[in-house]
């Protein structure tokens, strides 16, 4: 009896095993992708996170778990060479025989144009409009035009995401192709009721002037109708110069501009010194989640504090 409850035990250890190991290995590169990832997985796996929470994803070094979680991918998902340009090599000669999906170029992602000078122009458009491009099944379009990867900020963008990583899951896993695709449209549904309920908070906010750290907003201000009339930095890993302070300035003081946001990641005396004497008030805005848990929650919960801060400052 012992000996026949000994070998059964083993060979249930052994059966989980077996179950565990044919999970996907599945690597991703920022939080946020991390987090609709692993809602999409819910219940069956986890992936594993390449950018640190708090890191700039324009730039970074990979540690050696990094590394070891690329070479061990079955399949990686990413937003877009434009926003981690130091990724793609890794990813061809860690990741090659992984699949590599590029969200950024999937079917039916809204792309946005970046926004020209420290005051955004409007590139002859009427005041409100953006240039759009949404991704047709055989369109990469990056070869004419520079478009702003932070997508993952309209949550439209990340609904049409959750199928894509459903599905490319499934074509690698179809024994939990089902689960994948519960998850996907119960995310979906999700999503669907935060977007009205962001609508909801920042309806008495549009029409109002504010200040961007850098310009990483711009797929949520559009998605909202609430727009920044500009940047103190070009990017996240630039300076600003003491022309574009000038000219930002000068913007502040012409709209009566009464709120500027920070990041997290960045020396607030910055936003200091080029706000000071101007009566902005400053509130920080974070683009990735920073202090955020990692996990399925994240992404709702950092749509959710864009708004909340964005209303708090502007209020």
């Amino acid at each position: 009896m012992r000996r026949s409850f000994f070998y059964g035990a083993v060979l249930t250890l052994s059966l989980a095993s077996v179950a565990a190991a044919e999970v996907p290995s599945v690597a991703v590169d920022i939080p946020p992708v991390h987090s609709l990832v692993a809602k999409i997985m819910e219940g069956v796996g986890t992936p594993n996170l390449i950018v640190q929470p708090g890191a700039s994803p324009h730039g970074y070094s990979l540690r050696p778990s990094e590394a070891a979680a690329l070479q061990g991918a079955d399949i990686v998902f990413w937003v877009s060479e434009d926003l981690t340009p130091w990724l793609k090599g890794p990813i061809e000669a860690l990741a090659k025989d992984a699949k590599s999906v590029e969200l950024l170029e999937t079917k039916g992602t809204t792309e946005l144009e970046f926004r020209e000078g420290a005051a955004f122009e409007k590139h002859g458009h009427a005041e409100g409009d953006h240039e759009e491009h949404v991704q047709d099944e055989d369109d990469h379009g990056h070869d004419d035009h520079a478009h702003d990867p932070h997508a993952w900020l309209d949550p439209e963008n990340a609904r049409i995401w959750l199928d894509v990583i459903a599905k490319d899951l499934a074509l690698i896993d179809p024994e939990n192709a089902d689960a994948y695709a519960a998850n996907a449209t119960a995310s979906k549904a999700e999503l669907a009721a935060l977007i009205t309920e962001i609508n909801t908070d920042l309806e008495t906010f549009r029409g109002t002037n504010f200040i961007v750290f850098h310009d990483a907003y711009q797929y949520f201000e559009n998605r909202f109708d609430i727009l920044a009339i500009g940047a103190i930095t070009l990017g996240d890993a630039s300076d600003p110069s003491p022309a574009r302070i000038a000219e930002i300035r000068d913007k502040v003081a012409e709209l009566g501009v009464t709120c500027a946001f920070a990041e997290p990641q960045f020396n607030p005396g910055l936003l200091q010194a080029v706000f000071q004497g101007t009566g902005a008030i400053t509130g920080v805005l974070d683009p990735v989640g920073s202090d955020l848990p990692l996990g399925t929650d994240l992404y709702r919960q950092l749509l959710r504090n864009l708004a909340s801060n964005l209303g708090a400052c502007l209020k």
